[in-house]
């Protein structure tokens, strides 16, 4: 893979060729093998990720007008996506009327991140005040000050759940990267970094989805879950987050989330890294549980190139180039662009489609990115800034 070249020459352009709406304003994700759409509801997840790809590739791989075009549609169809509560929708109809509503803030956080790095390439006031706006409602949503329903009923178990500390973790780094903000966003970081690091997920095992309230392993089907790609994603936040602020305990744990991961996740018959795992080895409950999903792939090798880069061991580098040359072969399709995102447990593909409410423009541009700017960068330190 050549990453910057794929990016430009492959992987964008399959996503502006059509999937852009710009008579409605923001943009489509089902699309199939050729890019061709199916389906016209909107995920709004994609609205502020896809956001954000177009306006990090502006700022840090070319300034080319047409992905700031398209960043600059998104933004003005996100408005649309917003009840009067404040609050996002989960999807909406092409010309963004609501659809579902979810209880997750994800919509709010990839919102925030999008708009902040448009921000950075535009320098518009407005856009700056709406990061923040998306993300003081995300914010007030993790903290239980906006309730949500939950997932489980909390009479009878009070449990807590990985993702909303790594995605909250995630989306502070970006607006504290953004010029004047870093004070204000990094306490966030810092207290997420902390729930992540001490709030009872990481085991000698695991990395676990889901504890007890108070921080307990939770020994049932829901409790047991280990979701490898999430894992890894969780492990490079954090050893970014360390190296950015000079974190040895948090560039420790990395490194051993990794560590514990990899046996967990990796398929050892037709390699790449499984959907879903029971830490003791019991049936999982996802029936998908042993299928190679197209992100857990990206975090992966997101996860190994920074290892090898901070840490040095061969390992790390000999499992990333693995990784690579196993997604090229079998991921991406070299006839009509883009990658697969399902393969069945033998890398077999089950669905053509190249994306759905849930597989967009992120994971995948977001690896190539990363990797992009680390092979035009001399260290880590240079890189991270």
């Amino acid at each position: 893979m050549n990453y910057r070249s794929d990016l430009v020459n492959n992987i964008l352009p399959f996503w502006l060729k059509d999937a852009i709406d710009y008579e409605n304003g923001g943009i489509y994700t089902c699309l199939d093998k050729k890019g061709n759409i199916y389906g016209t509801d909107k995920s709004v997840w994609f609205q502020g990720r896809a956001l954000w790809v177009f306006s990090k590739a502006y700022n840090c791989i070319e300034k080319n007008e047409e992905y700031l075009k398209a960043a600059k549609n998104i933004y003005k169809f996100l408005e649309k996506c917003t009840d009067t509560d404040g609050r996002m929708f989960f999807t909406v109809t092409e010309d963004g009327r609501e659809l579902q509503k979810r209880r997750y803030y994800f919509s709010e956080t990839f919102a925030a991140i999008g708009c902040a790095e448009l921000y950075k390439a535009t320098g518009d006031k407005e856009v700056l005040d709406s990061a923040e706006k998306y993300f003081t409602v995300a914010l007030e949503c993790f903290k239980g000050i906006r309730k949500n329903q939950p997932k489980i009923n909390p009479e009878n178990q009070q449990t807590k759940a990985l993702s909303p500390v790594m995605i909250m973790l995630a989306t502070a780094q970006v607006m504290r990267s953004v010029d004047g903000l870093y004070d204000k966003y990094n306490d966030i970081a810092k207290d997420c970094l902390d729930e992540i690091l001490h709030g009872g997920y990481l085991t000698e095992r695991a990395l676990l989805e889901s504890v007890s309230i108070d921080g307990k392993f939770i020994d049932s089907p829901n409790g047991r879950i280990v979701n490898p790609g999430h894992s890894l994603e969780a492990a490079w936040f954090i050893l970014a987050e360390g190296i950015v602020t000079k974190n040895d305990e948090a560039i420790s744990v990395a490194k051993k989330i990794i560590d514990i991961t990899l046996p967990l996740g990796i398929d050892k018959e037709h390699f790449g890294i499984i959907a879903f795992t029971d830490l003791d080895g019991k049936p999982p409950v996802q029936l998908e549980w042993d299928m190679k999903l197209w992100w857990p792939q990206c975090e992966t090798m997101i996860a190994l190139r920074l290892a090898y880069t901070v840490f040095k061991e061969e390992k790390y580098l000999k499992l990333y180039e693995e990784f690579k040359e196993y997604c090229k072969k079998y991921f991406v399709d070299s006839e009509d662009g883009e990658w697969y995102g399902y393969l069945h447990y033998d890398n077999t593909v089950s669905n053509t489609l190249k994306g759905n409410i849930f597989k967009g423009p992120f994971h995948i541009p977001r690896l190539y990115i990363i990797m992009a700017m680390m092979d035009e960068f001399g260290g880590i330190e240079e890189y991270m800034k």
